[in-house]
C-alpha cells in the first residue's frame, strides 16, 4: 500500500472587532478582560454576543490571573507549536471572577500532579504582542479563590486590530486500494479508470466505488491521454512554495473514455486563451511519474454537446 506525509499549512489572517481586540491588546498588558451577559455571566474568553440570547454584548469587565481547573488531559509528547515542549496538561481553567473556563497548558511534572479543582495562575510570555501565545502557560498556586470582576474601559495605547494564526495539518496519507493501483499506472505514462459494474460510468481518479450507485468498482479501464476541458479558472494569487508564475489556468479536463472530470494545470498557451472545449494532452513531470499539467493538443475544440454532461 502506497503512503506519504502529506503537510497543510496556512496563515489565517483575522481583523478584531472591539472585544476581541481589547481581550488580545489585554494580554499584551498582563490584563485579563471578560464580557458580562445581560444575566450577569462573565464570559472568559469574552465573546461579542450572547450565546444564549444573541445580544451584542461590550460590557467588559477585568478577572483574576488566578483560577480553578475544571477538567483536564494529559498530553505525553508535545507536538510542533504547542504552548511547551516538556509533557503537560490540557486544562479547562475557570478565572477567579469568571463564569465560564479557559483552555490552555498546565506545566506541571507529571499526571499525578494535576487533579480537578486545583488552583493555578497564569504565567506570562517573556515577549508579548497581543495574542492568546502572551500566556505562556498555568502554573500550581498555592493562593486562595475568590475575587469579583470589575468593570474595564477595555482602552488601551496601539490595540490590536487583527491577528495572523498559523494553520498546520501534518498526516500520513494512504490513497488506498483503487488509487495506489492509478498512482503506480502514471509512473508507465498510463491513466486508468474504474467503471462502475451497476451505471458503466468510468470514474477517474477511481475512488473504489460509484459515487452514485454505491457498489464496488473493480474493472479498470484505461482513458486518456487526451482530453477535453470542461471548465476552468484563472489564478491571480500565487501559492506558497510553488514555483508557478501568476496568472495560470486550472481545469477540469474530461480524459477520452472517462465520465468524471479530474482537475489539473494548464500549460503551453496565453492563460485568456483557456476556453471550453479546448483539446488538451499531459505533459509530464522531470521525473516522469505525474502529469504536471496539460498543453493544447492540436486538435479542433471538441463539440459542447460532447461534454455537457461533465460540467
Amino acid at each position: 500500500m502506497l503512503q506519504a506525509p502529506l503537510v497543510v499549512e496556512f496563515p489565517f489572517t483575522r481583523s478584531l472587532g472591539p472585544v476581541q481586540s481589547a481581550f488580545l491588546t489585554g494580554l499584551r498588558e498582563h490584563t485579563v478582560l471578560g464580557v458580562r451577559t445581560t444575566d450577569g455571566r462573565v464570559l472568559v474568553p469574552p465573546v461579542e454576543y450572547d450565546p444564549v440570547t444573541a445580544d451584542e454584548l461590550a460590557d467588559l469587565v477585568e478577572v483574576a490571573p488566578t483560577g480553578t481547573v475544571t477538567t483536564w488531559a494529559w498530553n505525553p509528547a508535545p507536538r510542533r507549536g504547542q504552548p511547551l515542549r516538556t509533557p503537560f496538561a490540557w486544562v479547562l481553567v475557570r478565572l477567579d471572577g469568571a463564569d465560564t473556563a479557559l483552555l490552555h497548558a498546565l506545566d506541571a511534572p507529571g499526571p499525578d500532579a494535576v487533579r480537578t479543582g486545583m488552583r493555578v495562575r497564569i504565567r506570562w510570555a517573556a515577549e508579548r504582542e497581543g495574542a492568546i501565545t502572551d500566556i505562556a502557560c498555568f502554573e500550581p498556586y498555592d493562593g486562595a479563590g475568590g475575587g469579583e470582576a470589575v468593570p474595564h474601559g477595555g482602552t488601551f495605547t496601539d490595540p490590536v486590530s487583527g491577528i495572523v494564526a498559523p494553520a498546520r495539518l501534518d498526516y500520513s496519507y494512504a490513497p488506498g486500494r483503487a488509487q495506489s493501483r492509478y498512482l503506480r499506472a502514471l509512473a508507465d505514462h498510463t491513466t486508468y479508470g474504474e467503471r462502475c459494474p451497476s451505471c458503466r460510468k468510468v470514474y477517474v481518479p477511481p475512488r473504489g466505488a460509484c459515487p452514485t450507485c454505491g457498489v464496488a468498482t473493480e474493472e479498470q479501464v484505461e482513458v486518456g491521454p487526451r482530453g477535453t476541458v470542461t471548465t476552468f479558472c484563472i489564478v491571480n494569487i500565487k501559492a506558497r512554495n510553488l514555483d508557478i508564475e501568476v496568472p495560470y489556468v486550472y481545469a477540469h479536463i474530461a480524459l477520452d473514455g472517462a465520465d468524471l472530470a479530474l482537475h489539473a494545470r494548464i500549460g503551453g498557451i496565453p492563460y485568456d486563451e483557456v476556453r471550453m472545449g479546448l483539446r488538451v494532452e499531459p505533459v509530464w513531470s522531470e521525473d516522469g511519474r505525474y502529469p504536471d499539467h496539460y498543453r493544447p493538443s492540436g486538435e479542433p475544440d471538441a463539440d459542447y454537446d460532447t461534454y455537457k454532461e461533465l460540467l
